[in-house]
């Protein structure tokens, strides 16, 4: 259980970099919204993200192979990009305020920063596995 909180926790800081970071991105910026409640929404969305990442994109990696493969594993960041996607859709759909203004360039970004965070943070706190 403390590792799928950590995870999360990896999740959802690495979401609120990326939408610091990146302009077309937003994420739990209801105006006059208590920090409470943002962060639960960040919380939500890192929740999203890893169901996504669970979920769908084993499929996704496994029927772009060859895209992979060609681009010597650039095309992945293309993979992360579409799970973002997926992620603000699921998100918009339950209400969540989680937006990516345009696809290749906000989301694309946002996919490296968040690989970048992530392997950081997964390298100062490992999952003891």
């Amino acid at each position: 259980m403390q590792n799928v909180l950590v995870k999360i926790g990896v999740n959802a800081l690495a979401l609120w970099t990326a939408a610091l970071v990146v302009s077309g991105i937003r994420l739990g910026e209801g105006a006059g919204e208590p920090w409470s409640t943002r962060l639960l929404t960040i919380l939500l969305v890192a929740v999203v993200f890893g169901l996504v990442n669970a979920v769908v994109k084993p499929i996704a990696t496994v029927l772009s192979f060859p895209a992979i493969v060609l681009t010597l594993g650039l095309f992945t960041f293309i993979v992360n990009a579409f799970m973002l996607q997926i992620t603000e859709w699921v998100s918009g759909a339950v209400g969540l305020d989680f937006t990516i203004d345009d696809f290749f360039w906000d989301a694309v970004m946002a996919a490296l920063v968040i690989t970048l965070v992530s392997m950081v943070l997964n390298f100062v706190m490992p999952d003891g596995d």
